[in-house]
């Protein structure tokens, strides 16, 4: 699911960046970046599920105004990062992050120690933003917009309003377009996020599935647990 870099090897300058070690990835400003096709991470550290799930709940972080609830995103991240005895920090590459995920062991005091490397492979790097991602959460997020107009238009505010819901959780939970939600997604934002996060008034409650319905049709897809 993401592409580990080599994050750790020496640059021939030998000048330490930010953490304190050299590194030819992050020297060269061009981290491979991480791609959502569900291929495996390559690596029996950091299982493709967490590095999904961290992703997920780091772009959760950056996308919510509230604090607690930011503060709350992050705790969570960490917490999961912990149990396979992991850290993440944010990068920055030439003006986009990039969410770099390492071995706690290769730290001592918030630094890392090149010596304690034993395989680059066991980084990761999940690229969040920037043009250079073929998955760039700006143009994903750009076309679920656009059906989002395009149902208000043809169906209204209500319908708009509930279409503008599922933009927001297919893009800041999943970072995919709409119409690449699977079933169990289309499940998770139903009885999770729409009732916890979205806020519906009663009108908007009553025309969910209506909703769903008309945003998938506008995409010219099917609603996913009607495929066959």
């Amino acid at each position: 699911m993401a592409d580990r870099n080599t994050v750790d090897a020496d640059d021939d300058d030998g000048e330490p960046n930010e953490t304190g070690r050299t590194s030819a990835a992050e020297g060269s400003g061009s981290p491979t970046p991480r791609s959502t096709s569900g291929a495996d991470t390559g690596g029996a550290d950091l299982p493709s599920r967490v590095v999904d799930e961290v992703e997920r709940l780091t772009r959760l972080e950056r996308s919510v105004i509230d604090e607690n609830e930011r503060g709350a995103y992050e705790r969570r991240r960490d917490e999961l990062l912990s149990d396979h005895e992991f850290t993440a920090r944010i990068r920055d590459d030439e003006g986009d992050d990039v969410l770099v995920l390492h071995p706690e062991s290769w730290h001592e005091d918030g630094v890392i120690r090149t010596d304690r490397i034993e395989d680059v492979d066991r980084a990761v790097e999940i690229r969040l933003e920037g043009a250079d991602d073929p998955d760039d959460w700006d143009a994903v997020d750009a076309r679920n917009r656009e059906l989002v107009e395009s149902v208000r238009e043809a169906h209204g505010d209500v319908h708009g309003d509930n279409a503008s819901s599922v933009a927001d959780f297919a893009s800041n939970h999943y970072a995919k377009p709409i119409e690449s939600l699977t079933s169990e997604e289309v499940t998770e934002f139903r009885t999770e996020y729409f009732v916890r996060n979205a806020w519906p008034d009663e009108k908007q409650q009553n025309v969910i599935e209506e909703s769903i319905e008309l945003l998938f049709e506008t995409a010219d897809q099917p609603v996913p647990d009607r495929r066959r």
